[in-house]
């Protein structure tokens, strides 16, 4: 059962502030069912068909935050730790830098294309749902990683139940969602007229901050150890730069974001980037946040 105050209206759901769920969702939740279809065939196909073009296109720049991540779970767990499951690994490059570092990895993903994709790299990928089924025989795991999936779950609490279950003791969740109805996003709307273009229902379910997201790890047996943020590009749109539905001026600020972090990274200082990002996160900013946690 779902309760709360309806905050905002789009493509027939409303978007509730659920006492229950502890987190903004869409009210209805749609099933698992009606979300098969979507990711099964059509995601990457119809919703981002360019989104494998482009990954391999800022696979430089991609692998600078992989490494970030790998980084921290190497600090947190021991030498002999690395087992990773990836849900929702995607066209599977995360999945290859660990790979390429020395981890024994293992991706879910929904999507037959992206899944055969991540085949053709020599990775290990269940075309499938993460659930109870496909859960079953995979053993247990050092971390789990899921980047830009639990927005899309229609029980994320039950998923990150199932994740506790296949994490070893001290095993690491590390969680990247978009981070919405940030202070940006609010100034963007009450000063500049934008309507919420954040908003994607039925694709994006839950739309989550820092403290939600801590909450439903706290909530469900993990400590959380560390939060980022990423570069806050909505930024630009505060400067006068309209990405909103246009491609190229999205692009254009896209690769100056990626500048300034190759250029931190090429100077030695992706350590101050890192430093900079968890203040962010400490304050609402950042188009995503990232949170590690450890299962207890």
């Amino acid at each position: 059962m779902h309760k709360g105050s309806t905050i905002d209206t789009c493509n027939g759901y409303k978007i509730i502030n659920c006492i229950h769920c502890g987190f903004v969702h869409i009210d209805p939740v749609p099933s698992q069912k009606e979300l098969d279809t979507i990711y099964k065939d059509k995601y990457y196909s119809v919703e981002k068909p360019r989104y494998l073009e482009r990954a391999k296109e800022d696979l430089e720049w991609w692998n600078l935050s992989y490494s970030d991540r790998y980084d921290t779970f190497e600090e947190q767990l021991h030498p002999w730790s690395r087992r990773i499951l990836d849900i929702g690994s995607g066209p599977g490059y995360f999945l290859l830098h660990g790979k390429n570092r020395g981890w024994e990895t293992l991706g879910i993903e929904p999507s037959t294309q992206a899944a055969d994709y991540s085949r053709s790299l020599g990775l290990n990928v269940i075309n499938d749902f993460f659930n109870e089924h496909s859960a079953k025989d995979i053993g247990e795991f050092d971390v789990v990683h899921m980047s830009e999936v639990l927005e899309h779950i229609p029980s994320p609490a039950d998923l990150v139940q199932l994740v506790y279950r296949i994490l070893k003791p001290g095993g690491v969740l590390c969680a990247l969602v978009p981070n919405e109805y940030s202070h940006f996003q609010n100034a963007l709307r009450n000063s500049c007229d934008y309507e919420p273009w954040w908003l994607a229902p039925p694709h994006h379910i839950n739309y989550f901050d820092l403290d939600s997201v801590t909450r439903l790890f706290m909530n469900n047996g993990f400590d959380v150890i560390l939060s980022e943020a990423t570069f806050p590009i909505d930024m630009f749109l505060l400067m006068g730069d309209n990405y909103v539905g246009n491609d190229e001026t999205g692009r254009l600020c896209h690769s100056k974001r990626k500048s300034l972090e190759m250029n931190l990274a090429s100077a030695g200082l992706t350590h101050v980037k890192r430093q900079l990002y968890q203040k962010f996160a400490d304050i609402g900013i950042g188009r995503e946040i990232i949170v590690y946690a450890r299962k207890h």
